[in-house]
């Protein structure tokens, strides 16, 4: 594998490209001639300040709502669930677990036949290609 880098080396290295000052005009005048498409974004609708206010003060009164509620389901001289105790206010369902029944595939004799056929392919495909690049 090594010849083959040296020679692929050798011969990018032998590789000689030349841009004419006419096809570099032509290119840049191209590039610059050219200007992609910017499309035309919708304008946001602008909302009221009445709007923050109402929705703020709705998300309050919500919290304020479940605040009530949960402080209403728990009985006097209980303490109230503070989650990451264990305990949790609202009821988790569990995970059901699946049962995989699984087997490793065995191949059969025509597949591993077929599998030795690929691999002679392959090297025979090889040596043709290290003989007609001369390695």
């Amino acid at each position: 594998m090594d010849k083959l880098a040296k020679q692929l080396k050798a011969d990018a290295a032998m590789i000689d490209v030349r841009v004419s000052d006419e096809l570099d005009r032509r290119i840049a005048a191209s590039l610059q001639g050219v200007t992609p498409e910017k499309p035309e974004l919708p304008a946001e609708p602008v909302r009221p300040a009445l709007f923050w206010w109402a929705s703020s003060l709705t998300g309050v009164a919500a919290a304020l709502v479940l605040i009530a509620f949960f402080n209403a389901q728990s009985q006097p001289g209980e303490d109230p669930a503070v989650p990451g105790e264990g305990t949790s206010p609202v009821p988790v369902a569990a995970t059901p677990t699946i049962d995989w029944k699984t087997e490793s595939a065995m191949l059969t004799r025509p597949l591993q036949q077929e599998l030795l056929n690929l691999q002679s392919d392959l090297k025979k495909a090889e040596e043709k290609v290290k003989r007609e690049i001369g390695l």
